[in-house]
Parts: C-alpha cells; sequence; structure tokens
C-alpha cells in the first residue's frame, strides 16, 4: 500500500495555500519536502494524512480515496510526528508510547500482549527503550522526538509523515534523528528546512515554493545553484564531495537579479 496525493489543491479561508501538487511515494524511500516558511509543506502534510481534506484533487491510500476511510482505518498506515514535542501531562516514556496503540482498541478493550510488543519494538528501534520509565520532563529534546517517533512506530505504521522533526534540535540530534528515520521500514514523507540534510538522507526531494511543486527528483538532480538562487532568493556553492555526497555551502548576500519563484510547477513525484 503506497500513499499519493494526485494534483491536490487546499484554498485555506481564501488562500490557496497548495496548489495542484502531485506527490507519489514509493515503498520504503525517503521523500523531503523542502521549501521557504509559507510555501506549503505542512499544509500538504496536513492533506496527506486526511487532517484536512482537498479542495481539489484527492489523496489516495493504495486504491482509497483518503476522504472515504474512517480516522481509525487511516491511524493503522498513516503514523504523523509534528514538529513540536509536547505533552500536557507528564506521563512516563512508555506509556507516551503506547497512545499509538489508541488505533487498534475498541470497546471491549483490546490485545494487550501485541501492545506490549508493538510498544517495546517501538522503544528498542528508537534507542529509548532503557528510558521506558523516565519522565516525559526530564528528556532532553532530541529525547523527546525520539518518543514521539516511537508513538508513531507503534501505529505499526506503513507510511510516517514527519513536520520539521529536527527544529529546534542541536546538530547531534539532527543526524541522529534522521538516520534512525532512513532506517526504518516505513515509506517517509518528511518536511526539512535544511538542505543539506535533505541531500545526506532523502531519496527524492520535492521542491514546494507558494503552494505549488517547482522541482522534484534526486536531490542531486534537484538542489542546483539556480534553483537555489530561484526558491530561496540567495546565493550557494552546490559541489559533490569525495564520499560522493552533496555539499551546499551558502554565500554572504542574496543575488539582485533573481525572484523567489511563485510561478507554475515543473515537478510532480
Amino acid at each position: 500500500m503506497t500513499l499519493h496525493a494526485d494534483a491536490v489543491s487546499w484554498d485555506r479561508g481564501g488562500n490557496l495555500v497548495v496548489d495542484g501538487v502531485t506527490l507519489r511515494t514509493e515503498p520504503g524511500e525517503t521523500v523531503g519536502l523542502l521549501g521557504p516558511n509559507g510555501s506549503g509543506k505542512s499544509s500538504l502534510l496536513r492533506l496527506m494524512h486526511g487532517a484536512a481534506r482537498p479542495s481539489r484533487g484527492r489523496v489516495l491510500l493504495g486504491d482509497a480515496d483518503l476522504t472515504g476511510l474512517g480516522r481509525r482505518e487511516v491511524a493503522r498506515s498513516i503514523a504523523v510526528v509534528q514538529q513540536h514535542a509536547h505533552s500536557d501531562v507528564d506521563l512516563a516514556v512508555r506509556d507516551v508510547v503506547r497512545l499509538g496503540r489508541i488505533p487498534y482498541r475498541s470497546l471491549w478493550g483490546g490485545d494487550q500482549r501485541g501492545d506490549d510488543e508493538a510498544v517495546e519494538r517501538a522503544l528498542v528501534a528508537t534507542g529509548m527503550d532503557d528510558r521506558a520509565g523516565r519522565a516525559w520532563h526530564t528528556l532532553s529534546g532530541g529525547e523527546r522526538q525520539r518518543v514521539h517517533i516511537a508513538r508513531a512506530l507503534a501505529q505499526e505504521p506503513k507510511e510516517l509523515l514527519m513536520d520539521e522533526p529536527t527544529n529546534h534540535l542541536d546538530i547531534r540530534h539532527q543526524l541522529e534523528i534522521l538516520t534512525l528515520v532512513t532506517r526504518l521500514p516505513v515509506t517517509t514523507v518528511v518536511a526539512l528546512h535544511d538542505l543539506g540534510l535533505a541531500a545526506m538522507f532523502c531519496d527524492r526531494v520535492m521542491v514546494l515554493c507558494a503552494g505549488r511543486a517547482v522541482a522534484a527528483g534526486r536531490p542531486a538532480d534537484v538542489l542546483t545553484q539556480a534553483l537555489i538562487a530561484d526558491v530561496y532568493g540567495v546565493r550557494a556553492d552546490v559541489s559533490v564531495d569525495g564520499d560522493g555526497l552533496l555539499r551546499v555551502h551558502y554565500c554572504p548576500g542574496a543575488p539582485a537579479d533573481v525572484a523567489p519563484a511563485a510561478g507554475p510547477g515543473r515537478g510532480d513525484a
């Protein structure tokens, strides 16, 4: 089962925040959503997990339109990790992760053993099994994000959607989180700000601007000097290092003759 956005648009309060975007995922790949603030990354993710309904187009989970599926059914296939890891109640780590089992519960309870096993697998996968009894307020920012990823994994999803999961994390935790995510046996769509991290960890990227897809493909093909100048309005040197990794180095000052793109897109993915 795969998750697809098919020419989706979202008119939110008279403002077109997503404009005709098509995104097709392949099983097991990591797709990065890139673009400046307000480009439509978070809005597209909301459409892709059913938190909002597209004004036009449709989101498909396999062959089924997402709008025709129940929330429980969607939650058993799609898990979401938001950019801010908050919890109003100071739960233990294991209890936070156990929240991911809610889609499998019924009026008659659920499979307690199956729930326990799913929670344990999620804790081990995220390296939080030795902190399972710790209280939420004692965790660092990186640890909290790992717990929320573990909660998402406890849903046993096939698709994982992440909205800037490395936001506000230090470099070490950014690398740890993205290394973890790309090794998970799920299809992942992740919104990112850092082009270098996207080039390092994503199989494909889609660049959004003003709600439209302006480019999509392999990071090495998409993240060019011209595109960065066009979309972000900054100069950058793009090169490939000795390990074959794409490196993006920003230059002081914005290009005087290039404005951020706002025209029709050139890259469905």
